[in-house]
């Protein structure tokens, strides 16, 4: 995603603002012309909010001059001459995507005007010329001085987000070079500036504009405006992009710097002005993510020795997905930060946990819930996780529940390069201009998935081409009762591409069969109980085949339901590279040789009886093993183990072949 630099650390643009403080002393006589020549740029709240909450909202928290606004005030702009407006060009890009009303200005008398043309457009000097509709018809404007001396006093005017025009004072100290290449200078001031003073005028003593304020020192009372002679001679009818920005992906601590660089003719409408920044800035953004995981192409995922560890591990059977994310040494690692589990009633759950600001999660579906209902609709997965408190509004400290979604803005499907259907879903969230980003994969029980929330909706573009990014470094275990293994199988159009070459039997209470090219058995139940609520566990992983990596099945898990009883496991095993640590060789030597507990003799681990046997692949290629693993609660016999542990073996072949 894209990353700003230090130039870009704009005023805020949220609630929670400064108070409005006193004005300065600016001559009287001027401030009829000053007010008149300046405006709150704003956004029209949505008339209608298709959020519905567990109760109702406590407005009376937000201040009354908030809550009561028919508008949200997002900066200021000022006159410059008949019909000719100056605002910052970050305030302008506000109204990207947005979900709120297209940007307006407002006098001070209330009165709202539309934007009609933008004139001139710099990102890199942020800012924009624009002209309305229909201007006021007494417009004031304000003079300008392109020469301004240092040193002297200063006036910054602005819309405290919505509290009037607000005049505080200071000086014009200094000028520093612009970071990028260091072509022109900003200004440098120590007015006070807060949230909504953004796109307002920087005047001298005789109300005279010297500049644009653009945005708040990090760590100085010192704050900054753009020359207002930048833009005063810039190119006409134009609109220039040359940015230097950081490119990052959340998986790898590699950074990307590369120039957003385009520029089209103006004038143009306020909608086609977006649409065509738009259409640039994806492009940019989807080059400089494709780049930037080329960029060490011997180190990504799964190339070069950094993914051994991986390529030669366990699969998990852990239904909470992970991510595999590069450390600092280059060695790709399963991730995830685990959270809550919170039931859902009728043996439903949602299992959350997180990588970095991505949330990972598993929704297990209530059994009162049919597999048709969930997978059909979008709305269905909504409640669900809303259900389980995924997203909350907040006013100070009351956090109130979102029970249900409006109307999703986007539905699609997306296949990764493993080749797992993924549904996009992406639904608006118009009180904070935002969206909430769901990427679920459909599995037996429910759904697994990344979500981000809140996705600036002027961002979707960017977060969405960096989630699907991430599903190819996405990995979780299917599990499921045998009723739903049933249920999800029948969804042909669900499954991935590693299932569809795999059959599963259970004719419940006879026999049990699985069988894939890779490995085929099956068991009666003088094994285990075969039934429907049985339950079947899949571990998928990343591993070599026939000379390409593949996501496929290492670890097939069954046990009787709720685990309570015994469990039978049939696991891949892969002779690990030379480069892996003793952990691994050992346990090679230990499977090639039959070492305990690869021997066929039972043990006693935490009171549960347990027993292994190797098997070798018809294929003989010596690379590769298979375990067969029966376990059961509590202490048995010797003899008993054994037996079912070769019942089990008597039916598993092993055909795989080619490492």
């Amino acid at each position: 995603m894209l990353r700003q630099s230090i130039l870009l650390a704009i005023l805020t643009l949220g609630p929670g603002v400064m108070p409005a403080l006193s004005a300065a002393t600016l001559d009287p006589s001027l401030l009829p012309q000053v007010e008149a020549a300046t405006f709150e740029v704003v956004a029209a709240k949505p008339a209608h909010d298709p959020l519905t909450y567990e109760r109702p909202l406590p407005l009376n928290l937000i201040p009354y001059q908030q809550r009561t606004d028919k508008y949200y005030s997002i900066g200021t702009a000022f006159a410059i001459g008949p019909n000719r407006y100056v605002t910052a060009g970050h305030v302008l890009l506000t109204g990207l995507n947005s979900l709120w009303g297209p940007l307006a200005l407002r006098d001070d008398s209330g009165h709202v005007y539309a934007i009609a043309n933008v004139e001139k457009f710099s990102l890199r000097k942020d800012f924009a010329v624009f002209s309305l509709v229909k201007p006021p018809a007494t417009s004031a404007t304000l003079p300008i001085d392109t020469h301004p001396a240092l040193n002297q006093a200063i006036y910054a005017v602005g819309n405290a987000l919505g509290t009037g025009v607000v005049i505080r004072d200071g000086l014009y100290t200094s000028n520093t070079p612009e970071q990028q290449d260091g072509e022109w200078k900003w200004m440098r001031f120590s007015a006070a500036a807060s949230p909504g003073n953004s796109g307002g005028p920087l005047l001298n003593k005789d109300g005279k504009v010297i500049g644009v304020v653009l945005m708040k020192s990090p760590n100085e009372n010192l704050n900054y405006a753009l020359p207002i002679s930048q833009v005063l001679h810039a190119p006409p009818h134009l609109a220039a992009i040359n940015r230097r920005l950081t490119y990052q992906f959340d998986l790898i601590d590699d950074t990307r710097t590369g120039t957003f660089k385009a520029q089209f003719a103006l004038p143009r409408s306020l909608s086609d002005f977006y649409a065509t920044f738009l259409r640039l800035r994806h492009a940019y953004e989807g080059s400089e993510l494709k780049a930037l995981l080329a960029q060490q192409p011997d180190a990504m995922f799964p190339n070069g020795s950094g993914s051994n560890r991986e390529l030669h591990s366990a699969a998990s059977l852990d239904s909470l997905p992970v991510l595999l994310v590069r450390n600092s040494t280059g060695v790709w690692r399963r991730t995830v930060k685990k959270g809550a589990k919170i039931p859902l009633g009728d043996n439903g759950y949602l299992s959350v946990g997180s990588v970095g600001s991505n949330t990972l999660f598993h929704l297990r579906r209530p059994d009162g819930v049919s597999a048709d209902e969930l997978y059909g609709s979008r709305k269905a997965l909504a409640h669900l996780l809303l259900k389980a408190g995924f997203l909350y509004r907040n006013f100070g400290s009351n956090h109130i529940k979102v029970t249900s979604m409006g109307k999703p803005t986007m539905m699609k499907t997306f296949t990764d390069r493993w080749q797992r259907p993924w549904q996009v879903t992406i639904w608006p969230i118009p009180f904070g201009n935002s969206e909430l980003m769901v990427l679920a994969l459909p599995v037996p029980d429910g759904y697994v998935g990344i979500a981000y929330m809140p996705v600036p909706v002027s961002r979707q573009y960017d977060f969405l081409i960096n989630l699907e990014a991430m599903t190819n470094f996405f990995n979780v275990a299917y599990d499921g009762t045998l009723a739903q293994w049933k249920d999800y199988l029948e969804q042909t159009t669900l499954l991935p591409a590693a299932l569809k070459g795999i059959r599963i039997d259970a004719d419940y209470n006879r026999n049990f069969r699985y069988a894939s090219q890779r490995v085929e058995f099956s068991f009666t139940p003088a094994v285990q109980t075969i039934a429907p609520d049985s339950d079947l566990t899949l571990g998928f992983g990343f591993f070599r085949s026939h000379g390409k990596v593949v996501w496929g099945v290492s670890d097939i898990y069954v046990s009787t339901s709720n685990y309570d009883d015994d469990w039978i496991n049939i696991e891949r095993r892969v002779k690990p590279s030379s480069d892996l640590g003793d952990s691994f060789k050992s346990r090679w030597r230990d499977l090639t040789e039959r070492r305990h507990p690869f021997d066929r003799v039972a043990y006693i681990d935490d009171d549960i009886m347990k027993i292994i046997g190797v098997v070798t692949s018809t294929g003989k290629d010596p690379s590769i093993l298979y375990t067969a693993f029966y376990a059961r609660n509590g202490k048995h016999p010797q003899a008993m183990m054994k037996s079912r542990l070769d019942l089990l073996m008597k039916h598993l072949t092993v055909t795989e072949s080619g490492n």
